[in-house]
Order: structure tokens, then C-alpha cells, then sequence
């Protein structure tokens, strides 16, 4: 048998010295593509979004992630399944209206903001929003049950207390007197058109209070809007314009006043207000 057969069959253990040279031979960190974690995305984005953040909170949106991350094994809750993916355009983008909350807020000294998330599919904007601000009176309503199952133990997990968890149709819950017409804020994350979203949302929104529109880029959506508003006794009081954070994608949040009651007839069933908008 050969020395080199030897060596093959017999390799030499590798001694404590041989371990510190290969240690040091290697890399401090790897380069994955610079990826970051959630915490260093959102340290990195709270001034531009105008919201402090505490390491408690840090620490809950770090096991929010954690836990979206492990249900999404089963469940289809997003396509974004990194960290920096999530804490920029899930939590981040969530965040984007909280000062606007903080105002509405301060319009009601004395009690709770009461907010409705319609359309909250994994949680998005209300339960960033819950956590950055504890005392919010949340309401999370979604068509899917399995969804609002996991935001249950979301909830329980984080300590957050005071939300409700209605598992309906926009449409079907802003007909109905627990809800029609109860809330200070109304929102909602893209889930459609600006006409029809307003047909989902201004009914929620007692007079007074305000719908916060979370959308892309809207160019003639926004006009095709203008009817859809009036009718529903809304009033457009803001637009703002502005790319998202540490990204190149367009965001416009829209604030409309409720200025009048919506006309009973509104919203249509299910359904009507995606396949006939108002025009």
C-alpha cells in the first residue's frame, strides 16, 4: 500500500492549532447578499417613518416575524419569507401611517383610537400598528378564518390585548350595526381599487373620523375615485406621496374625512362593489 492510500484510509487528526489556523483562515461573516435582520432594518428606518421604537418592541416584531415565518410552512400568509423582506414591506410599510394615527388620536383625547384593519390577511397594518401602540382598540377583520387563527396566537403570543377578530366579508360587516359606522379610523393595505376599497372601508368610519388608504402608485385611480367618495360621504383631506424606505417601490397613502353618514344602501352584497364599482 502506497504513503498516499495510507493518508486516505488513515487520515490525520486534526490537532487544536490546525483547528485555530482554520478559524482564522475564514471569513468573520458570510455574505449572503448583505441581507439584514428585522432589527436592524427597522433601527435603521424609524427616523424616516417618524416612529420610536423600544427594544420591547423591537423584540415583538423580531417573534412576529418568527412566527409568520414558521405558519407560512403550512399556510399561504405572503411571498416575502425573509427578514429584511418582511420588516421592510410588512412592518415598515404597516408603520408608514402610524403618525397618522397619532393624529386622529390627538383629535380624541380622553379614550382609545378604535381602528378596523379590513382585509388584514397576515396582519397587515394592524397588528404592527397595535404593537407600536399598545393602547390602540383594534379590529381585525378578515373573509378567511384560518387567517384570523393565526392572528389569535399572534396576539396571545405578543401580550396584545384589546383587539377583536371578525371573520366576514367587507361588504357583510359594514352592513351590520356592531360595526357600521363605529370606528375613528378605517384602513386598508391594497387589497383593491380606490373605489372599490372606499365602498368596503367608509362605511366603518363614523362622521368625524377618517379612511387611511394604503396604495401604490395610483395615477387615474384616484379620479376614477371622486364619486365613490362623495356618494359614500367621504372627503378627500390628504395625499401623500413617497417611496418606501430603503426601497425604490411607490407608495401613496390617502386620507379621507368622513364628513357625512354613508347612504344606507351602501355597501352593496357581496361581491357587487369588485365586479360593478361606483363611477
Amino acid at each position: 500500500m502506497s504513503n498516499n492510500e495510507d493518508k486516505m484510509i488513515h487520515p490525520r487528526r486534526l490537532t487544536k492549532e490546525d483547528i485555530a489556523r482554520i478559524k482564522e483562515s475564514l471569513p468573520k461573516r458570510m455574505d449572503l447578499g448583505q441581507t439584514k435582520d428585522v432589527e436592524e432594518v427597522l433601527t435603521e428606518n424609524k427616523d424616516e417613518i417618524c416612529v420610536p421604537l423600544t427594544a420591547e418592541t423591537i423584540l415583538s416584531f423580531r417573534r412576529y416575524a418568527e412566527m409568520l415565518k414558521e405558519k407560512n410552512k403550512v399556510m399561504n400568509l405572503t411571498a416575502i419569507t425573509d427578514d429584511e423582506g418582511i420588516a421592510m414591506k410588512h412592518f415598515i410599510d404597516s408603520l408608514t401611517i402610524a403618525s397618522f394615527i397619532d393624529s386622529e388620536q390627538e383629535k380624541i383625547k380622553g379614550r382609545s383610537l378604535s381602528l378596523i384593519d379590513v382585509g388584514t390577511g397576515a396582519g397587515f397594518p394592524g397588528i404592527p400598528l397595535k404593537i407600536n401602540k399598545r393602547d390602540l382598540d383594534l379590529t381585525l377583520l378578515d373573509s378567511l378564518a384560518k387567517r384570523l387563527s393565526f392572528l389569535e396566537e399572534v396576539a396571545s403570543e405578543l401580550s396584545l390585548d384589546n383587539i377583536k377578530f371578525v371573520h366576514s366579508r367587507a361588504e357583510d360587516a359594514g352592513r351590520d350595526a356592531r360595526y357600521r359606522e363605529k370606528y375613528d379610523v378605517a384602513t386598508a393595505r391594497a387589497v383593491a381599487n380606490l373605489p372599490v376599497l372606499c365602498e368596503y372601508c367608509l362605511p366603518f368610519v363614523r362622521k368625524g373620523g377618517c379612511f387611511i388608504a394604503m396604495k401604490g402608485k395610483l395615477d387615474e385611480e384616484l379620479k376614477n375615485a371622486d364619486r365613490a367618495i362623495s356618494l359614500l360621504g367621504g372627503k378627500i383631506e390628504t395625499i401623500k406621496e413617497f417611496q418606501l424606505p430603503g426601497t425604490d417601490a411607490d407608495r401613496t397613502i390617502v386620507v379621507i374625512r368622513k364628513v357625512k353618514e354613508t347612504p344606507k344602501r351602501y355597501p352593496r352584497q357581496a361581491g357587487k362593489p369588485s365586479k360593478d364599482p361606483i363611477a
